[in-house]
């Protein structure tokens, strides 16, 4: 798919890893990593944890081949109320990298915006000169406080926002322009602009390709090889619905977070606090999954 559409970036997570890590076309980086996790050697679980940054690192590796510009690399979920650990673990995949050729200039560290994660960005980018991409964001609060953190970029969820608004409201079905996900990465584009945040701003997540147009001027889009399969096949002139000069104009205040003004307003949200435990609790799932897999291996 990355080599039929051309993207600039491309980004990973645990679910997709863990789905390719099962298709026999990519066995190769599988046993590479294993091989790699034993070479280094120490307890068991050490092996396994050695093996899956090797796994993300090389899968991270190949899609780079194929692109001109960034990928993204998770760090583990698991680890989503720890900032050092956070921290730490960010500085081993970029020497992973480093041990492979590749420079942290082509690498975005992807963190949970947990208040932790947050401030593990803060320190990434300040001390480290490590860009981060802040995933799991669903909150003003959240695209706030990585603003004021000074991290690369964020990847606001427009489908994951719209699910739960359908899953819990009488509502099922949005026009683009009033989709719940639309109009929140409108608003956080809008702040960013407004109050001349350097972060990017990367609607991530869609369901529909309307979400993807109605967000036409946004810093990035991710997008997933079905959706691009689908806007391949429009003939449309697509006009920017967002844009810096507007966004100057919008009447928006704003906002210091601390510690506790973060949690408060974060807080407020039950559709975000209920969103990113969820998104948290399933790519851990998918971590310990892939870290059951690799354990076959490296136990064989």
């Amino acid at each position: 798919a990355i080599d039929e559409y051309k993207p600039l970036d491309a980004t990973t997570n645990p679910s997709l890893i863990l789905a390719a890590a099962q298709m026999p076309a990519y066995q190769e980086l599988v046993d590479d990593a294993v091989a790699y996790g034993k070479k280094l050697g120490g307890s068991e679980e050490e092996q396994i944890k050695n093996a899956c940054d090797k796994l993300f690192v090389l899968f991270g590796a190949e899609i780079l081949k194929r692109i001109p510009g960034r990928v993204s690399t998770e760090v583990d979920a698991r680890l989503s109320f720890d900032k050092e650990g956070m921290i730490q673990r960010a500085r081993r995949l970029i020497d992973l990298y480093k041990e492979a050729g590749i420079g942290k200039d082509r690498i975005l560290i992807k963190l949970s915006s947990t208040w932790e994660g947050i401030q593990a960005g803060k320190v990434l980018e300040a001390e480290y000169g490590i860009h981060c991409n802040m995933t799991l964001l669903f909150s003003f609060a959240q695209a706030v406080a990585c603003a004021e953190a000074g991290v690369t970029l964020i990847s606001p969820f427009v489908g994951r926002i719209l699910d739960w608004y359908v899953a819990n409201g009488d509502k099922k079905t949005y026009e683009p322009s009033e989709d719940p996900g639309v109009k929140s990465v409108t608003k956080i584009y809008n702040y960013y602009k407004k109050f001349g945040y350097k972060t990017i701003v990367m609607g991530a997540s869609f369901r529909n390709t309307g979400e993807i147009k109605a967000l036409a001027g946004c810093d990035y889009l991710t997008i997933s090889p079905k959706l691009l399969a689908e806007l391949s096949k429009e003939y449309v002139k697509l006009t920017p619905t967002l844009s810096v000069k507007e966004a100057q104009a919008c009447e928006l205040e704003k906002l210091h977070l601390d510690e506790k003004a973060f949690r408060w307003h974060h807080n407020e949200d039950q559709m975000a606090v209920e969103k990113l435990s969820d998104g948290i609790r399933k790519f851990a799932a998918d971590a310990v999954k892939l870290e059951r897999m690799l354990k076959v291996d490296v136990l064989s």
